[in-house]
Order: structure tokens, then sequence, then C-alpha cells
């Protein structure tokens, strides 16, 4: 049994968690081939070229070497992003997943198409700073470097909310994260033991190579399935 986890390890282990996965069957499948799931979102890209892209490649490279990695479905590294705001997608649809004046039935493309209709008056929120809090087995949490950031990124999400008219339960406490991969099998307690010294290490290694994470500016995407998010307008922060 295991005793004593990280709280942030606690979801990848078998033990404490030996139910269904989420998303296992819809978003990929057992041999860690993406499945069609569309939707669109509000995502920061890696910037292009960047330290932090060198540093985050790098460790998904080392993330892919791992023992139990076999266990993780990888999605493509052009991908990696930070989401800012939770679109809709074609798998949840349901309030409050959903703007409650459309109906749930309505085909992803036109919600894509209303949503940037609403959108084409959007003011920009003002830049913020992230730097990553936590590595996990699936990829990096990350929050605002000071309090001011912090609320930049609440002011980011209010109002987008507002204009596009729903909010998920978890809206106040959405933890912002950076995707490498997703579980397909959870870990046994040895693995995790290999798993808990790497992820402290790959921490400090962010904190040192890339104290502040560089992010291309918010952008409205859509996407087919979590290997390619396609930028259709871009909020340059004031």
């Amino acid at each position: 049994m295991t005793f004593g986890l990280p709280t942030h390890l606690n979801f990848a282990s078998h033990a404490l968690n030996p139910g269904p996965i989420p998303h296992l069957g819809t978003r990929y499948n057992s041999t860690g081939t993406f499945l069609r799931e569309r939707g669109n979102t509000v995502v920061c890209h890696l910037a292009d070229g960047s330290a932090t892209s060198e540093v985050l490649l790098d460790l998904r490279e080392r993330y892919l070497r791992m023992p139990g990695a076999g266990k993780l479905a990888f999605t493509a590294a052009s991908s990696l992003h930070m989401t800012l705001f939770q679109g809709i997608i074609e798998t949840r649809r349901a309030l409050p997943y959903w703007p409650s004046d459309v109906p749930v039935e309505t085909p992803v493309d036109d919600m894509t198409g209303i949503f940037m209709d609403r959108l084409a008056g959007f003011p920009p929120g003002e830049a913020f700073a992230v730097e990553v809090t936590q590595a996990t087995p699936i990829g990096l949490t990350l929050d605002g470097v000071t309090e001011r950031d912090r609320a930049i990124l609440k002011d980011w999400r209010y109002r987008l909310a507002d204009l596009l008219g729903y909010r998920h339960p978890d809206h106040d406490s959405y933890v912002f994260h950076i995707t490498f991969a997703y579980m397909i099998e959870r870990f046994d307690d040895a693995t995790l033991a290999v798993w808990v010294p790497f992820l402290d290490e790959m921490s400090r290694e962010i904190a040192r190579r890339a104290p502040i994470i560089e992010l291309r500016a918010p952008a409205f995407c859509a996407f087919d399935d979590m290997n390619h998010f396609e930028e259709l307008m871009v909020f340059d922060p004031s």
C-alpha cells in the first residue's frame, strides 16, 4: 500500500485510484493513440525558439525515457501550451460546460463561429508571468509569479467566462498546467518510487533554467484532438 505520497502524485497511483481513468477511451485509447475529440479553447503556446521551449522539450524527452513511460500517452511536442480558459468540447455537451443560451446539440464548428463573434470585440487583458509550481507524471502545474500576475490571470478568466456565457465547476479553483501526457494505466508503487525523486529533480531544474515560463499571447484555438491547437484569434496583452 502507498503511504506518504505527495498530493500531486495521488492521481497517478493505482493503489489510491483503482477506478476508471478520466478521458481514456474518449480522448485517447489504451495504445496511446489520440482520438478525434473536437472543440475549442483559449491557450498560450510555448514561445517559439525560447529558452523555455528548449528546457521543456528536453524534460519531455527525459519523461519518455523513464520507467513506466509506456503507461502514458504523450501528446505532440508542438502542442505544448498552457490553457488559459477552457472552451467547449464535443464529449462534454452539458451545462455548465456549455453556454446556457446555446443548445448543447449545436455542432462544434458552429460553436467556434459563435465564440469568434463574441470574442471579436474582446479587449485583451494585461500581460502576466507564470512559473512552474510542480512537476507531475503528466506534465507541469503553473501559477502566476506574483500576486499581481495571479490577479491578472483571474481577470482574463472571469471576463472570458462572462463573455462566452459559462463557468465550469472548477472555475475558481482551476490549476494552470502544461500537459505532456495522459495516463493509460496508473503507476504501481515501485514505479512511483522511481518517479518521486525524478519529479523533484525536474522541478528544481526548471526553477534554475526557466524560472519564468515564456508563452505566446493568449489565442482562441480550434482542435480535432489533443495534438494540435489551431490559433484562430490572438489577443495581444496590453
